[in-house]
């Protein structure tokens, strides 16, 4: 589902300016569509994990880029177990839970 970037900061509870840093940070990566930004589910839970890193548990702006590198570290590594499994048993449909990610990873 494509979200607007207005619905957006009101159902991540953020104001302009903090997106504006978190996309320039490279936290978040949204998607285009006719001349304005666009999200995904995926972007929005990642925009509610960022805002619970820095308001409820105090983690400072190179914490939430550590944890964010992780946490697509961790993403990638179950799809590429789901490919190994994929492999090994054939065309077999294997999931691994958490392993589908519509959002995109920090390229490091």
């Amino acid at each position: 589902m494509i979200i607007t970037k207005l619905d957006f900061l009101v159902r991540a509870a953020i104001d302009h300016r903090t997106l504006v840093l978190w996309i320039e940070e490279e936290w978040l990566i949204p998607g285009r569509a006719a001349d304005d930004l666009v999200f995904s589910e995926a972007d929005l839970a990642r925009a509610r994990l960022i805002r619970d890193l820095t308001d409820d548990l105090g983690v400072n702006a190179e914490g939430v880029g550590v944890a964010l590198h992780l946490l697509d570290q961790i993403h990638g590594l179950r799809e590429a177990m789901a490919e190994v499994l994929k492999s090994i048993h054939g065309s077999e449909a294997v999931q691994i839970p958490g392993a589908s990610r519509s959002s995109k990873p920090r390229q490091d």
